[in-house]
């Protein structure tokens, strides 16, 4: 019978945090806000992995374990990803006001195809 070695038994979080900030799902595009967000609104693991297949499932169990043991770090950065957002948002809006926007669109739709 095969004994598990320590090593096997101490695996990392398969997290990873870019140059952005952004912390994804390891070797994925698939960030940690995508996988929570489908969690907390009552996905299972397995339909997370059924959504997104270029996640392991053993992967999708240890992010969301991770995220139960550290709910308040994760909310804390969820957070702070939210108001990054906003923010973004925000100026964009500055540069681009969104009021008229179906009007600015049909407008240019139709010097486009006229």
């Amino acid at each position: 019978m095969a004994v598990l070695q320590e090593k096997e038994l101490a695996r990392p979080v398969p997290l990873t945090a870019g140059a952005d900030g952004v912390i994804r799902l390891t070797g994925t595009r698939v960030t940690l806000d995508t996988v929570v967000a489908a969690f907390e609104e009552g996905a299972t693991p397995e339909e997370i992995a059924q959504q997104y297949p270029t996640l392991a499932l053993a992967d999708i169990y240890a992010v969301l374990g991770y995220y139960l043991r550290q709910r308040e770090t994760v909310a804390a950065y969820l957070h702070e990803r939210q108001e990054a957002s906003a923010a973004v948002r925000s100026e964009n809006e500055k540069c681009f006001p969104p009021t008229d926007i179906r009007k600015r669109l049909l407008a240019r739709r139709k010097a486009v195809f006229h």
